[in-house]
This record gives structure tokens, sequence and C-alpha cells, in this order.
């Protein structure tokens, strides 16, 4: 009888892998853009009265947008709101995040997103936007205890951060080369300043706007460089979508600048001076909605995973490399503290149930915050995000294995123990030769469930910056706005290496267990 190849199961899989994004990739090239005649087609304002419209916006982007007695408030949510108010239709906010709200607005689940998105080529070729409605600028914060960095020639050989998607990470990547500096790129603006605060970060690169009012609340940052007139506003719809409530926007925008409401709204943020000058620099641009010639194509399925895969690769490696050490480490605290918690020495014991319960009982993210953003703000020293991220994802599942060792000890039947005791061995000698041998069949297929949850939670360290591979893919869409695509390329690849992952893991239990 032909004996079956142990590797054929594993093989049908990557097959399958393999088929299901030939599949995909065909399913996903029929989404494709509608035409530029099409996105180009002017809307009837008249058509949106008394009707609803779905915005999603950011959750952290003074003075844009924030929360304030629990309400959305900021220039763009009352700009929102006194357009609609003008034009007769109704909005429904919702706090997403910012690229969280593009997400929803590629799949249709809001109509409009207005976060202080800049205008740019690439973005053209994915929304449509309205007129310009602010003119932004970048500037650079330090810590307002740095004395160091007075400009971009003092940060050769530093690390800078920006958020992702912003024109501040636009500008800092331009020059990053000029001035040999580093750039991270991370979600929230309260991240980005933690990380400057922390010593993480010299230096974050932000909107003027965003950067003036932050350090006017006290955040602990200095701005130490002049405004760079970089970039304008506007709001997006999906390409060819929603021409009617684009064209509501421009009308309404046009009417509450020439009322003077516009100039109120944004001076209760900037001041009269900072008002005046917005004005002057979009007046005149409300009919450059930015509609694209054509000259952005959009690629295929497979030519965004040829474009994407050198990063999603690096990200790959890094999220196997820092799931293999974290899991090294929890193992062995894992083994250290499941052994002590069935130990009879009652400290240990305790020591072993505080460790567990303080672990267990807590997020990945808050040790991830506390180690990379807090722990340096009490040392008066920076820790390497490789260091932090090893830490929070060691000790978390290190709890977790202590449990499964714990459990699989005293599985073994108690007979085991009272056996070889009989024979003359010691409890060291009886826990090392007959107990722990069979704890480990026990213990293993939790053990190997337990390192595919540290490879799916090591994504949660993209929070503080931490290239993974689900790190690298919002770098990708925050830039081409293929979220579902990219998305859909990384839990394909999450896939193939998790089953991998799984295969050698369960061939190495074999081997030891056997």
């Amino acid at each position: 009888m032909r004996k079956r190849s142990a590797y054929a199961p594993w093989a049908r899989v990557l097959a399958m892998a393999v088929a299901l994004i030939v599949l995909l990739a065909g399913f996903v090239g029929t989404m494709a853009a509608p035409s530029t005649a099409a996105a180009a087609e002017s809307g009837n304002p008249s058509a949106v009265k008394g009707k609803t419209y779905k915005v999603g916006t950011d959750t952290t982007f003074a003075p844009f947008e924030y929360r304030e007695h629990g309400k959305m408030t900021g220039i763009d949510m009352e700009l929102i709101r006194s357009i609609a108010k003008q034009e007769g239709f109704n909005v429904e906010i919702q706090s997403l995040g910012f690229n969280a709200a593009l997400q929803a607005l590629s799949s249709n689940q809001v109509d409009v997103v207005i976060a202080g998105m800049s205008i740019t080529d690439e973005r053209k070729a994915t929304y449509d936007f309205s007129s310009p409605y602010f003119q932004s600028g970048i500037q650079m914060a330090i810590a307002e205890n740095n004395d160091d960095i007075t400009g971009y020639k003092d940060l050769k050989g530093k690390t800078v951060v920006a958020k992702t998607g912003a024109e501040g990470e636009t500008y800092a990547k331009q020059h990053a080369d000029e001035y040999g500096y580093k750039v991270i790129s991370v979600d929230q603006s309260s991240t980005m300043y933690e990380m400057v605060k922390s010593g993480n970060a010299v230096a974050v690169f932000d909107d003027y706007p965003v950067l003036a009012y932050g350090v006017s609340q006290n955040n602990g940052l200095k701005i130490v460089t002049p405004k760079v007139p970089h970039g304008e506003y506007g709001m997006a719809v999906n390409k060819g979508m929603n021409a009617d409530l684009l064209a509501a926007i421009d009308d309404g925008l046009t009417k509450i600048i020439a009322s003077g409401e516009y100039e109120r709204i944004v001076a209760q943020y900037l001041g009269e001076d900072g008002a005046k000058e917005q004005v002057k620099a979009i007046s005149g641009k409300i009919t450059d909605n930015g509609s694209t010639d054509g000259t952005q194509k959009k690629v295929g399925f497979l030519g965004l995973v040829e474009q994407s895969m050198p990063a999603l690769l690096q990200g790959l490696k890094n999220t196997l490399l820092i799931t293999l050490l974290s899991f090294v480490i929890a193992l062995a605290l894992g083994v250290a503290f499941g052994l002590m918690k069935v130990s009879e020495h009652r400290l240990l014991a305790g020591i072993a149930n505080v460790y567990i319960a303080v672990f267990r009982g807590t997020p990945i993210l808050v040790w991830a915050f506390f180690f990379y953003f807090g722990v340096p703000q009490l040392i008066g020293h920076s820790v390497n995000i490789w260091v932090a991220g090893a830490l929070t994802l060691s000790l978390n599942s290190g709890a977790y294995l202590a449990e499964i060792v714990r459990g699989a000890v005293q599985s073994v039947d108690p007979g085991q123990m009272e056996g070889a005791r009989s024979l003359g061995l010691n409890h060291k000698q009886a826990m090392s030769r007959v107990i722990l041998p069979q704890a480990s069949k026990i213990a293993m297929p939790s053990i190997i469930n337990q390192l595919v949850i540290m490879i799916k939670d090591s994504s949660l360290l993209l929070a503080i910056g931490f290239g993974e591979l689900l790190y690298q893919a919002q770098q990708l869409y925050a830039a081409n706005f293929r979220v579902t695509e990219t998305l859909l390329i990384v839990g394909i690849m999450y896939f193939v290496a998790i089953t991998v992952l799984t295969w050698l893991a369960n061939i190495v239990d074999r081997k030891v267990n056997r």
C-alpha cells in the first residue's frame, strides 16, 4: 500500500490559499472605480434637501474634530453642520478614526468623510473631493524641556514621528534623506505626542493648527519651526457617487463664506487673524473641487499585490520575529510560574497567582503603552520598541501559559507521583522524570494554540508604531486607499503563516512526545 505523504494536507491548504487569491483577484478586479466621466458629473444641490447623510470623521484631530462634553466638535464638525443646515439636509456623524473612516467610505457605510483630509493626486484616483475648505501647513514640535533641537538640521540620526496618512507624514518622509532622520508613523495624534514626551521620538511633524492648538492646551510640546504651506483640506465622497451631496457641500461652503459664518467658526479655534488668513487662502477655489484629469491610473488587484509585497514581507518578517522571541520568553515564564502555582511553597504560589491575575486581567494595549510610553517617563530613558513589544507579548502570554502548565500538571494521575515516590524518587526527581513528561504531552496542543494567538496579538503593537504586518498594511492603504484589498492580502498572509507555523509545531510535538 502506498504511504500517504505527511506534507500532502498542507500542500493542499497552500494550494487553496493561492486559488483563493486568484479568485478574489478576479472578483475585486470587477470593483473598479467609476470612469472619470462619471466622476466629473455635476450634481444638483437641491436634490439633497430633507435627506440624511452619514459623515465619517477622525476621533482626535483637534481643533478640527474632537470630543467636548461627550459631543463631537471642532472646525470640521461645525462646518459640516453649518453647510447641512444651509442646504437643508441632515447629518449623522460617526467618529471612527482617520483610516477607519476611509474604509467605511470605501465600503459605503458612510457617505462622506471630513477629517482634515488633504487633497492629493493619489487620493483623487479613489475619491471625489469638495472644494478646498482649509489651507494647511506643516510645523515641527519637540518636548518643551528639550533645548537641543532648534530646527531640521539637528535631526540627523534621530527619530521623528508623524500621523499615518497626514500631510505631516508626507512632508517628514520627503525630507528624511535630506536631514538624515528616521520617520515612524502612528495612527493617533495623542500617540505621537506621547512618543515625543517619552523620548521615543525627538520631534513630531503635524499640521500647524493641530500643533498650535495642542501647545495652547499645554500638551507638553513646543513649536520650533515656522509654518510651511502644504496642502488643502477637502471633504471626500466615493468616486462617481453622491454628486448631488458634493455639489451641495460646495454650494453651502460658498454661502457660509459669503455670510461670514465660515470666518466666525474658524475664529473660535484659530483666532481672528487665522480666520481671515483662511478666508483669503480659499476664496476663489470653490469651483476647483479637485476632480482628476485621469492621469492617476488605478492598478488592478494583482498589480496591488506586486506593489505591496516588499513592505508586507518586511512586516511579516517582523511579526514572526517578535512572536517567536516573545514565545520563547513566555514559555519560560509559563513553565516557571505554572510550577510555582502548584508548588507546596505558599509564597511562590502567591507570587504566581498575582502575576497570572494581573496579566490575564488587563488588556495587552495597556501594557504596550505602559512599556513604550510610561516606563521611559519613569526611568528618564527611552525604551527600544522591540523590547517594549517583546515584554508586552511575553508577559501577557506567559500568564496564559502558566495556567496551561498548571492545568497539565494537575491533570496527570496523582497515582503517578505516588508510584514515583514509592520507588525512592524525591519530589523534584518525580516531577522532572515522571510528571512533567506526561504533562508536556497534555499541554502541547494548548501551547501551540497560544503560539497562534500570539501571532495575531502581535498586530496590536501597531498602536505604538511597531512595524509588523498590519502596521505595514496600514501604511500602504493610507497612501493608496485600497483598504479592503490590502487587508485581504494581509489576511491571506496571516492565514498562510499561521498554517505553516502550526504544521511545524505539530511536527515538533510528534517528534518530542512520541
